[in-house]
């Protein structure tokens, strides 16, 4: 990973006020803290931090912040905030990291492929959006793809068998599902969709016109009328009788 350059200006002071004065000047305030580092307060363009957040790590890259007097920080967004209306950065927070030191991460999962239990009418289920990892800042990876061609019905990919780079170890249980491909239960969207599945034919008239139509009719009298007066008549003897 390649390392990202950022300078920031030292703060002399904080809250609300001052923060609100800095954002008019065109700068953002954050907070720079790590094991062993007093935290203190600096001002960074909220522009150069967004091309940061945009990179192909975002979150996840390596900085090296430049603070003016000469300190120079290796550090990790940490946190941001955006305006609710404007969707403007507001603030950050910087993390001290130490480029020797194993750090925790979470990387996102991209699915890549075609699977071959989805096109026979699985449904794809991504249990983690992204995946937590420990290892070196600059071993961090941008994302992890996981190839799901060769899935089938109720296949699945635990954490263990996930690629991931030489030094990247992830922090889940080796037997945690990542990614499924579950089947379908009967009457769930994609059932249908198998071709040719049992039953497929003779359901389709129950839905529809020239099929469902004869059995509208015979259900009529069971409700109504004709056929239902006799039985109603033989029944009422019976609650009498009980009474005698």
């Amino acid at each position: 990973m390649e390392i990202i350059q950022l300078s920031a200006t030292r703060r002399q002071e904080s809250g609300k006020g001052p923060s609100n004065r800095l954002r008019r000047t065109g700068n953002i305030p954050a907070i720079c803290y790590g094991k062993g580092l007093e935290a203190f307060a600096v001002a960074v363009s909220p522009k150069a931090l967004l091309e940061v957040l945009k990179s192909a790590h975002g979150k996840n890259s390596v900085i090296e912040l430049a603070v003016e007097g000469g300190d120079k920080l290796t550090v990790m967004v940490r946190d941001y905030g955006y305006h609710p209306i404007s969707r403007e950065l507001v603030h950050a927070d910087f993390l001290q990291v130490k480029l020797d030191q194993p750090i925790d991460v979470d990387i996102p999962v991209r699915c890549v492929g075609k699977s071959k239990g989805v096109a026979g009418g699985g449904i794809l289920q991504q249990i983690f959006r992204t995946l937590p990892i420990r290892c070196l800042p600059e071993k961090i990876p941008a994302v992890v793809e996981i190839d799901i061609s060769e899935l089938d019905l109720g296949d699945t990919v635990k954490a263990g068998a996930v690629p991931l780079p030489e030094g990247v170890k992830t922090r889940l249980p080796e037997d945690q599902t990542v990614v499924v491909v579950a089947v379908p239960e009967k009457g769930e969207e994609g059932a249908a969709a198998a071709p040719g599945a049992p039953g497929a034919a003779a359901a389709a008239p129950a839905a529809g016109a020239k099929g469902a139509a004869p059995a509208a009719k015979a259900a009529a009298p069971a409700a109504g009328a004709k056929g239902a007066a006799p039985a109603a008549k033989a029944a009422a003897p019976a609650k009498d009788a009980k009474k005698k």
